[in-house]
């Protein structure tokens, strides 16, 4: 059992940036993919990238490559989301989520709110 806390979100400004954080507990991201969504309100939810742990590879939808960056920390068993260049469309709750495999999630975060203002 893996369980996910993401933190790192809030309330910023068009143009700025956040670092999200998602830290694993129970046990060691070793073997998973990790990635990162968002969901807006009345909106289905949206795949931004994902990283296998045990190579770094990483993975990003078009819509997000330009200015969000995946990245792993093995020593804080922790994934983070890099997002510059905030927009007010990019306002959604960002949740983590871990597998075995890409696109086959099990585990989920509680999720995170990012709020950007114009």
């Amino acid at each position: 059992q893996v369980q996910l806390v993401e933190s790192g979100g809030g309330l910023v400004q068009a143009g700025g940036s956040l670092r999200l954080s998602c830290a694993a507990s129970g046990r060691t991201f070793s073997n998973y993919v990790i990635g990162w969504f968002r969901q807006a309100p009345g909106k289905e939810r949206e795949f931004l990238a994902d990283i296998n742990w045990s190579s770094a590879s990483t993975n990003y939808a078009d819509s997000v490559k330009s200015r969000f960056t995946i990245s792993r920390d093995i020593a804080k068993n922790t994934v983070y989301l890099q997002m510059n260049s905030l927009k007010p469309e990019d306002t959604a709750v960002y949740r983590c989520a871990a597998g075995f495999m890409r696109g086959h999630y099990y585990y989920w975060g509680q999720g995170t709110q990012v709020t950007v203002s114009s």
